[in-house]
């Protein structure tokens, strides 16, 4: 029943409660994100756990720093199990996060974080389009030789479009058409993230907020098909 496709994010207050959440979705889910919300509790080891369950294990630590530490720390985390990491898309910390993998363990480059519209990259100070400063990292990820990007769903046709063939677009901002978007700015629905090109998308707060979360899992997997 479950798509692999879909990881949902345990952004939960305890590793007990995560733990509850995999246990309510049952078969329904597959895929797991486990993020900075969790890390200091124990989130690593908890990938392992669910990695040994046979679960798939998307680590979302977004790490940045100096070369070396990136590849050590992504040496590191290549022993919990995981499928994916993931990293901030400059240059120099995705080539030493490409050095440091080793085993299944693939590489992801953050690219806008989708809470970011364009008039919040102008108060940082870019003078790009969310959609230029996407493309722009997407290529940097390329040459830097890791295996795939996070954006949001709105730039996924784009990036499919200049990505060589079996690299990973993941997109958070995924939302049902009766969601509410939350801090999300940049959003589509499960199937229209798929159709532009997503290779995986990240569900987080309509399926573990929801009254029944293995019924929501199920709506947002049904709905990846159309």
């Amino acid at each position: 029943m479950a798509d692999p496709r879909l990881y949902v994010a345990l952004d939960l207050p305890s590793i007990d409660e995560a733990r509850h959440m995999v246990a309510r979705l049952g078969d329904s889910v597959v895929s797991y994100k486990i993020g900075l919300q969790l890390l200091p509790l124990g989130g690593a080891e908890f990938g392992r756990e669910l990695a040994a369950q046979g679960k798939n294990v998307f680590l979302d630590f977004k790490l940045h720093d100096i070369d070396a530490t990136v590849e050590k720390a992504t040496r590191s985390i290549s022993g919990i199990g995981a499928d994916l990491l993931t990293v901030h898309a400059r240059p120099d910390v995705m080539k030493a996060a490409a050095k440091g993998r080793s085993g299944n363990l693939k590489i992801l480059g953050v690219t806008v974080l989708t809470s970011l519209d364009e008039q919040a990259l102008i108060d940082i100070g870019y003078h790009h389009t969310a959609e230029e400063l996407v493309l722009h990292r997407v290529r940097q990820a390329v040459r830097a030789g890791i295996d795939g990007v996070v954006s949001s769903p709105l730039e996924a046709a784009r990036i499919r479009a200049v990505v060589p063939k079996g690299f990973l677009v993941v997109t958070p901002g995924v939302r049902m058409a009766t969601d509410a978007v939350g801090d999300q700015k940049r959003v589509a629905t499960p199937g229209d993230a798929i159709k532009s090109g997503a290779s995986h998308i990240v569900v987080g707060r309509p399926i573990t907020q929801a009254s029944d979360p293995r019924a929501a899992a199920i709506r947002v997997t049904e709905n990846m098909s159309k």
